[in-house]
């Protein structure tokens, strides 16, 4: 057994360190896509390209389960990906339903890259799970610029956030949700913005149980297994910001050439 993980750049990793916690005894290698970070901006046929391309390459390593760590990518993806291949694969998706199911003003924040928000799967999730609540979209690119460079906190990240979220709070949101997974790494930069009372919806964990779910129980070893992380950017960059995106794994890096 192999977990293969897939994003646009490092904001997988927020994906990756849950599942570990879970599945500490099963390799994951992990592909970035930096040199053409960020997916949000990118057109359907791109992510499709370009994910088709990273699924063949994890495959070709030995993955047996795919997770899509990335929102942008999941919506335009999943789908042609699970018509392609018969393994496993899970996707990520904003995490709309148990948003609306918290919230008590009746109106939720959704903070996504501009791909997801326009994506016909985020309406339908909206339709189906929110027809009651007011959901307000705001799309956050700058947020994965400051994660895929290392500035998770400092007063450039507290600005950012503060030009995303405040609005949202203005307009009676009390439960946000991160509809990318760049922005975890951001956490402590948006928990520190927000008043008693707003809450945040990060679907990481739920996305982690999956696997989880899908893994065989007789699949683990007794030896904590190896993460290897891949990156289509900057090798330099990567080994650089990894201490703080991921302080207590130990792991393996390597340049991709997609």
């Amino acid at each position: 057994m192999k977990i293969g993980i897939l994003d646009s750049g490092v904001g997988g990793l927020s994906v990756l360190r849950e599942i570990r916690k879970l599945l500490p005894n099963i390799p994951i290698h992990y592909v970035g896509d930096s040199s053409w970070c960020p997916y949000g901006n990118k057109s359907a046929e791109v992510i499709n390209r370009r994910v088709f391309q990273i699924t063949d390459h994890l495959i070709e390593c030995g993955a047996t389960l795919i997770v899509i760590a990335c929102n942008s990518a999941t919506i335009h993806s999943v789908g042609p990906l699970r018509d392609a291949y018969l393994l496993p694969i899970v996707g990520m998706e904003p995490g709309i339903k148990p948003a609306a199911q918290k919230t008590e003003s009746g109106v939720v924040g959704v903070l996504a890259t501009e791909a997801s928000i326009l994506g016909e799967k985020f309406h339908q999730l909206v339709n189906d799970h929110a027809k009651d609540v007011k959901v307000i979209t705001r799309p956050c690119p700058y947020f994965v610029e400051l994660v895929e460079a290392g500035t998770l906190n400092g007063a450039e990240a507290e600005s950012a956030v503060k030009e995303a979220i405040d609005p949202l709070l203005d307009s009676g949101a009390d439960v946000l949700v991160l509809g990318c997974t760049h922005y975890p790494f951001l956490g402590e930069a948006i928990q520190s913005r927000l008043p008693s009372g707003v809450s945040i919806i990060d679907t990481g964990i739920a996305v982690a149980k999956r696997v989880q779910s899908l893994v065989p129980r007789n699949s683990n070893s007794d030896v904590e297994a190896t993460i290897d992380i891949e990156t289509t950017g900057s090798l330099d960059q990567l080994n650089r910001i990894l201490p703080s995106l991921l302080p207590d794994l130990a792991v393996n890096t390597a340049s991709c050439s997609l």
